[in-house]
């Protein structure tokens, strides 16, 4: 499996570019999934369902499954968060892992950027950031720039990065 990283700032508009190029590379025949990396708590259970009952009850895990997807909670408790890379095994295999955040991890990555929204481009000081996708007025930056809709520049650009 391929891993490759979109990055940057809050509400720039990450989550946006990683579904487009989700949308791109199926199209283009390649298996891909994605990993979001959350700063905040969040759940994907709702209280009083019996999966989240489970988990209340003390359950390390619990997987749900229907004949449409199955999904496996995973509780921390005390644990230390997990890296990058102790999550990459958990996935089944495919061609492409898109990881969504993960601005400190040293695989490669686009960064999402905005120069309207008052904050620097997160590439002036992290070398595994190798494109910036947006506007970047205003800066100098050493990394190749791409239009935030040019999603077939950029999907590209990831493919010649990591040989796909």
């Amino acid at each position: 499996m391929k891993l490759y990283g979109i990055t940057g700032w809050k509400d720039q508009g990450k989550t946006t570019l990683v579904t487009r190029l989700v949308s791109h590379f199926c199209a283009e025949g390649l298996t891909v999934s994605t990993i979001k990396h959350a700063h905040h708590a969040f759940d994907v259970d709702q209280p009083g369902r019996d999966s989240y009952r489970h988990r209340q009850a003390g359950a390390r895990e619990v997987l749900l499954a229907s004949r449409k997807r199955w999904a496996l909670m995973h509780e921390l408790r005390d644990e230390v968060e997990f890296e990058l890379d102790d999550l990459l095994p958990k996935l089944a295999p495919v061609d492409l892992v898109l990881a969504e955040g993960y601005k400190n991890a040293p695989h490669p990555k686009i960064e999402v950027y905005r120069a309207d929204r008052g904050t620097p481009p997160l590439a002036e000081d992290n070398p595994s950031i190798r494109a910036i996708a947006g506007d970047v007025t205003g800066y100098e930056v050493d990394v190749r720039v791409f239009d935030l809709d040019d999603i077939e520049a950029i999907a590209r650009f990831i493919r010649q990065e990591l040989d796909l």
